[in-house]
């Protein structure tokens, strides 16, 4: 590595601790593979403050991680990590052209990246995907960002960070989806309603098997299945048993990404009934399978193909019910923005002639 080349450091909770680890925030994988397809010449060095659970630097496609193992420990052990990290950054800047630091999200990240980047005179941007634009997050209050230095994911976290905090975000950087993933051959619709994500009681997946249950009732052989893990695991699969659903419901727990694409390519409707979402990057991924998407939130002011926000649980259940009753209804692959059209954007933000 030399001087002259450019180098882009980015401060995450968490990253894939090694090249298999396909369920680790896999939109940011997806990000840095774009990076690295548009801009080869870009040298990329990973900071992972929380996870992987060891320590060490490794090659991750040929972008560099440095894991520090900091498991979301608070007090001293928090302390200890943060200057372990500054240490580290001090050595990748006396060895590398720095055109900038990414932090991922609004919390730990982007303390230290604003630190470390302006003591060093260095282009900070820190982007923010959810629940880190919420009234709640005390970060703000501690290491306050100008709207030049703050990047959200959609029109709706834009509004709702400036209504939480009185700071209008200066860029909108939406998700993209990586179109090479999806198997293109795929014909078959064998799987009525899909929901994939955290089971936490925020995504309210309770809604989406009392959805199923309601539409039962129209049509008994309906299947869904929902992937995911998370604390309602035996919440739910208590309700399933509650509402007769054993023979129409599939909760499969955590996949490996690439089958969780595949499961999406074989359905009609993507069920999401989160009550809050910073964009929902299976929703996209979801309407690039063939899916109708049907959700509370609404991520964009703009309309997106075959994404249905509803205002009500009744609601939900009933343009559900209308999508799969119909035999004119169409699923074809809508695409909003690929991975790379995102990386373009992204780096732009920190100069303008890579």
């Amino acid at each position: 590595m030399t001087r002259d080349e450019k180098t882009l450091v980015i401060l995450t909770p968490g990253f894939a601790k090694d090249e298999a680890d396909s369920t680790c925030i896999p939109t940011q994988q997806n990000f840095v593979t774009g990076l690295n397809e548009i801009y080869p010449e870009l040298n990329i060095i990973i900071l992972a403050l929380d996870y992987p659970y060891s320590k060490g630097t490794y090659q991750w496609f040929n972008n560099t991680v440095i894991s520090f193992n900091g498991r979301n420990k608070g007090g001293l052990s928090k302390l200890l990590m943060r200057r372990k990290v500054f240490s580290t950054l001090k050595k990748i800047n006396a060895s590398n052209n720095i055109i900038g630091l990414l932090s991922f999200w609004y919390g730990e990240c982007a303390l230290i990246g604003k630190k470390f980047a302006d003591t060093n005179s260095l282009k900070h941007i820190c982007w923010i995907w959810g629940q880190d634009a919420k009234k709640n997050n005390r970060y703000v209050q501690r290491i306050p960002l100008r709207s030049d230095e703050l990047a959200v994911l959609s029109d709706f976290l834009q509004d709702e960070f400036e209504k939480n905090h009185g700071i209008k975000p200066g860029h909108i950087i939406p998700a993209g989806i990586n179109t090479q993933l999806f198997n293109t051959n795929r014909k078959e619709k064998d799987i009525d309603i899909i929901g994939a994500g955290s089971l936490i009681p925020l995504k309210q997946y309770d809604i989406f098997l009392e959805t199923i249950a309601r539409i039962k009732k129209q049509i008994p052989g309906i299947k869904a299945t929902l992937i995911g893990k998370g604390p309602e695991k035996d919440r739910l699969q208590l309700l399933i048993t509650q509402l007769e659903l054993q023979s129409n419901v599939s909760l499969t727990g955590e996949l490996p990404y690439h089958e969780v694409l595949e499961q999406m390519q074989r359905a009609k409707v993507f069920l999401h009934p989160s009550s809050y979402e910073g964009f929902g990057v299976v929703s996209i991924e979801a309407l690039y399978a063939g899916c109708h998407v049907i959700s509370f939130t609404r991520p964009m002011k703009q309309e997106i193909a075959h994404w249905h926000i509803v205002s009500s649980k009744e609601e939900m259940i009933q343009k559900a019910m209308a999508i799969l009753e119909n035999p004119a209804t169409v699923y074809k692959r809508v695409l909003f923005c690929t991975i790379r059209e995102v990386a373009k954007k992204m780096t732009a933000l920190f100069f303008k002639s890579i």
